[in-house]
């Protein structure tokens, strides 16, 4: 079955670097680009040009080092000078994107704006008609579209087509749908927008309930083709939709019928590598990256997975480029994990020698979080069975 391609927007080096403490200077940046370029992802937000000098010279920096077909957008507001700015800091770009936008929810137009919705659409018209005579490609991020009514909306986004618009990004700016009513917007959009089949329908979805990946998935499956993602998850508050979930959630799902240009295999690395130039530690338990994603410490897990991966693990390591699976020793191991773990460090235990040296594995066991390589050494020895190391 042939895949239809979800378009991966990364804002990393964007709405990833507003997280505070992880600033980034423009050659930490630079070289995350070039991570980015080789990941394979087709957009890179590059900054917010107007927000500082700094953000301007890295834009401008990574729009001249990109050369393969990338998109390198630039983030404004709806407001011309911001518009003149980044359109600036992207002259350089093979393939720039000037992306702008303002709040469409009750709440930013009330409380944000002091405006009323008419208004709102005039200015959304204005920018973009304005950004056009900079750049052909322009996005538009409709803030808070998840809170938006649906009808005004869906007025706002046809208004926007009409006047050249190319992306139409529809944020869950503070994380509050649900993966069946984000959906059911996009779906909303697809059937009641005179001409929604000229642009491209995004997902920009925030962490705050843990459902971003999830809405951006519920998006996608309701005709959205592009996600707008960081590595690790990072971003404001509780962070933005995970790249590495959402391209392995599509791939582990061929019944979707959509896929990415991601090359997997380098998702692990990358991680790392966003991780210590942002000094943001990758909790363990976070799915893809952490530290335990592959890590196995009850004994019925580690039995199972030992005899064959498949049965604990529904992706294999090195598709995301993990080298292999983890048996971690705990006083919740079982023989099976000990036997294995005795047997890369040079024991090979018949049932008999197993038995015993499990009894003395678990009194030491109770006494550590972990059990390490070395401490097998000294359990061993601390049995009455002659054992012969084989390595």
């Amino acid at each position: 079955m042939s895949k239809d391609k979800v378009q991966i927007f990364d804002t990393t080096l964007r709405d990833g670097e507003q997280v505070p403490g992880c600033k980034l200077d423009t050659e930490q940046k630079l070289v995350i680009a070039e991570r980015l370029e080789l990941l394979g992802v087709d957009v890179i937000e590059a900054g917010f040009p107007i927000s500082s000098p700094g953000d301007f010279k890295s834009v401008s920096e990574i729009a001249k080092l990109i050369k393969k077909d990338i998109t390198i957008c630039g983030l404004t507001r709806a407001v011309k000078k911001d518009i003149e700015v980044a359109a600036d800091a992207l002259k350089y770009a093979k393939y720039p994107r000037i992306h702008t936008g303002i709040g469409t929810s009750e709440s930013h137009i009330k409380y944000k704006f002091n405006s009323n919705k008419d208004a709102i659409i005039e200015k959304a018209v204005a920018a973009v008609k304005y950004a056009k005579t900079f750049v052909e490609d322009v996005e538009f991020f409709a803030e808070d579209a998840g809170r938006t009514d649906n009808e005004f909306l869906a007025k706002i986004c046809e208004e926007l087509i009409k006047v050249g618009v190319t992306v139409l990004n529809i944020p869950d700016t503070t994380g509050y749908c649900l993966p069946e009513e984000y959906g059911a917007k996009i779906k909303y959009l697809r059937e009641n927008v005179t001409g929604i089949h000229k642009v491209t329908l995004s997902c920009h979805c925030h962490n705050d309930l843990g459902l971003a990946t999830a809405n951006s998935i519920a998006g996608v499956s309701n005709g959205a083709r592009q996600i707008e993602c960081t590595i690790n998850g990072i971003g404001e508050r509780a962070g933005n939709t995970s790249l590495e979930e959402v391209v392995m959630v599509l791939r582990q799902h061929p019944s979707l019928g959509l896929d990415t240009n991601i090359n997997s295999k380098l998702l692990f690395d990358t991680s790392k590598m966003v991780s210590e130039k942002m000094g943001m530690v990758v909790q363990p338990n976070k799915a893809i990256v952490g530290a335990n994603a592959f890590a196995h410490s009850s004994g019925i897990h580690q039995d199972g997975v030992i005899k064959n991966r498949e049965t604990y693990e529904i992706i294999d390591p090195a598709d995301v480029g993990v080298n292999e699976s983890s048996i971690i020793l705990t006083a919740r191991s079982g023989r099976a994990a000990l036997a294995y773990r005795a047997k890369i460090v040079g024991y090979e235990l018949t049932k008999v020698q197993l038995d015993e040296v499990y009894q003395e594995f678990l009194k030491f066991a109770d006494t550590k979080k972990e059990v390490l390589d070395e401490d097998i050494h000294k359990i061993i020895a601390a049995t009455d069975v002659a054992i012969k190391k084989v390595m």
